[in-house]
């Protein structure tokens, strides 16, 4: 309990000590301000420029006819010399007016360079007990985590398309070494017609709330239970995507894809890899307000792998027998209920989100002999629900509950509790404080245990998702 009150004392004292990254803030802003200001000045001028060189160009163009009318009495050589001189004279005057268009094009010097960010994650720790009692992949006691150091990459490609790329590097538990990978690398359109829209290559798939959101993005530190037992983390894929923004007054948004996995792990990985041996999944959501300070999200999601070819492997049970993956079928249901006031929008809101998920998998039996057993399907449910308080512009409070059985064996039950609180230093820089108290049945196998983290993220450069706060 000492080690535990120490840690919370240097954990506040981190949180606080960090107040004065954001004292110049103000001055950054007026500094930018005042940068726009001169560049909205600048364009100003080279517009007048050009208006003058074309007024400049008319005025020649119009004198050619004028000077042919006066001298009548020259020979035919003179009104040629005359009109080459005004044709060059118009073509410097067009050189010209190139020169302070390209010039102007020129302002944003990186207008052809894709975005470029980088987002750095932290999570310091201490559980009760170790990852054996607890499942977890992360030792027990003191931790620190990099858990994600995270390279992103965002341009248009063409005027049709526009591409990004997710270059994340994880520690590994064992080791401490940082994994390379791609995370993410995507193409989507942005001009097709009937208001379609396609990703293909590797994206987060859009199932329900937060699987398709980075961790860091998170409401709270770590990513809900039957999320990661029902989906596997993060809802990546390898495939395409396709949205339909429904043509109707009110706004209803459809998505269906298929790709050759969707969460961890990959399903036959070798082989031959025949169309029901792909996954499925599709979302339907919409938009309410309810009242001009009250909106509510509600969505539904669907994922189906006919055949999932030994997905993770074998997977041993408590009591000796051995399951194999068959078939995955999963649904959801999700909601947002917000109240922001709109005189008070930046200072003060209350977010409330839940997603439940019902699992039913399809698993083939073998004893501890080898023998085949009967088939067996597992009809499980999960559920995480969140309240979320932003009492300031800098700081938000919040309570995670959690609650689902295991998808292998619906007897094994887990509950957790997770009291937060975050710091907004700046739109660049959090700091998330949160308990978790998570109690395991006997069925489980894990004992209870209790956590504590506090998470550091931070952004440099361009970041087109930023923080979620829903």
């Amino acid at each position: 309990m000492k080690q535990l009150t120490c840690f919370l004392s240097m954990a506040l004292f981190c949180m606080f000590s960090a107040s004065a990254f954001g004292q110049d803030l103000s001055e950054r802003l007026n500094s930018l301000e005042n940068a726009l200001n001169s560049q909205a000045k600048t364009i100003e001028e080279q517009q007048k420029t050009i208006n003058s060189l074309k007024e400049e160009i008319a005025k020649q163009k119009n004198q050619e006819p004028l000077q042919k009318s006066r001298e009548p009495e020259q020979t035919s050589q003179v009104p040629q010399q005359t009109g080459q001189e005004l044709q060059q004279k118009v073509q410097e005057l067009d050189e010209k007016v190139d020169q302070v268009v390209e010039a102007q094009k020129k302002e944003v010097p990186s207008v052809f360079n894709p975005s470029i960010g980088f987002v750095g994650e932290t999570v310091f720790s201490y559980r009760s007990r170790g990852a054996q009692a607890t499942g977890s992949d992360r030792p027990g006691g003191w931790d620190a985590n990099l858990r994600s150091a995270e390279l992103n990459l965002a341009a248009s490609v063409d005027p049709f398309a526009k591409g990004y790329a997710v270059i994340n590097a994880s520690a590994d538990a064992a080791t401490g070494e940082a994994n390379l990978g791609v995370e993410e690398a995507a193409i989507q359109t942005t001009s097709l017609p009937w208001n379609l829209e396609v990703k293909g290559g590797r994206f987060f798939g859009e199932f329900g709330r937060l699987a398709y959101i980075h961790d860091h993005e998170l409401p709270f530190v770590n990513r809900p239970l039957v999320l990661d037992q029902y989906i596997g983390g993060e809802s990546q894929t390898d495939g395409v995507q396709i949205n339909y923004l429904l043509p109707v007054p009110h706004y209803v948004s459809l998505t269906v894809g298929a790709g050759d996995k969707f969460g961890d792990p990959q399903n036959n990985v070798g082989g031959f890899r025949a169309f029901n041996e792909l996954n499925f999944w599709g979302r339907l959501s919409s938009y309410f307000d309810l009242t001009p300070d009250i909106s509510l999200e509600p969505g539904i999601s669907g994922l189906w792998n006919p055949d999932t070819v030994d997905r993770g492997g074998a997977l041993f049970q408590p009591d000796g027998t051995v399951l194999v993956e068959r078939e995955r079928r999963l649904v959801g249901a999700d909601l947002v209920l917000s109240y922001r006031p709109l005189r008070n929008n930046q200072f003060q809101s209350l977010t409330w989100g839940t997603e439940v998920l019902y699992s039913d998998n399809r698993y083939d039996v073998v004893d501890s002999s080898g023998n085949f057993l009967p088939g067996r399907d597992v009809g499980s449910l999960g559920l995480y629900s969140y309240l979320a308080y932003k009492f300031h512009r800098q700081w938000t409070t919040g309570f995670l509950f959690e609650w689902l059985e295991n998808n292998q064996n619906k007897q094994a039950k887990t509950t957790a509790y997770s009291p937060y609180i975050t710091w907004a230093l700046s739109h660049w820089n959090q700091l998330r404080l949160q308990y978790t108290h998570t109690d395991n049945n006997a069925a489980t196998g894990l004992r209870p245990n209790d956590g504590v983290y506090l998470q550091w993220a931070w952004i440099i450069g361009s970041h087109s998702h930023g923080w979620q706060q829903r």
